[in-house]
């Protein structure tokens, strides 16, 4: 059987070998990892998808867009890089934007997988 993933996901590595967005599922209760697991999963199978989950953040950075349990909010940050989806970093969101430092670890995260 083929694999019909459009987009497989891989999370990126630090260079002492952590996945930081693996760990940071670790830590969420086992609904919210189950729903973003899932979120995960139809955008690997149906990638190119924009809104509500998938939004472009820019310079080839895209956002998962979860709603987790007890009314909160993830968002799992990732780059399409050679065929794949290359998870980046997870994290609650608490604001309406984005914040700055989120989208700067990511890119960095990026242009390190990149290099």
């Amino acid at each position: 059987m083929t694999n019909l993933k459009k987009l497989p996901a891989v999370f990126y590595a630090t260079p002492s070998s952590n996945e930081p967005v693996r760990e940071w599922l670790k830590k969420l209760d086992a609904e919210s990892r189950r729903i973003v697991g899932e979120d995960l999963a139809t955008a690997e199978f149906g990638w190119p998808l924009g809104m509500p989950l998938c939004r472009d953040m820019g310079k080839g950075l895209y956002e998962i867009r979860s709603h987790i349990t007890h009314s909160r909010i993830a968002r799992v940050l990732f780059a399409p890089i050679a065929g794949e989806m290359v998870l980046l970093h997870g994290f609650i969101k608490k604001t309406q934007k984005i914040p700055q430092p989120d989208l700067d670890l990511a890119r960095n995260r990026m242009k390190e997988y990149l290099s």
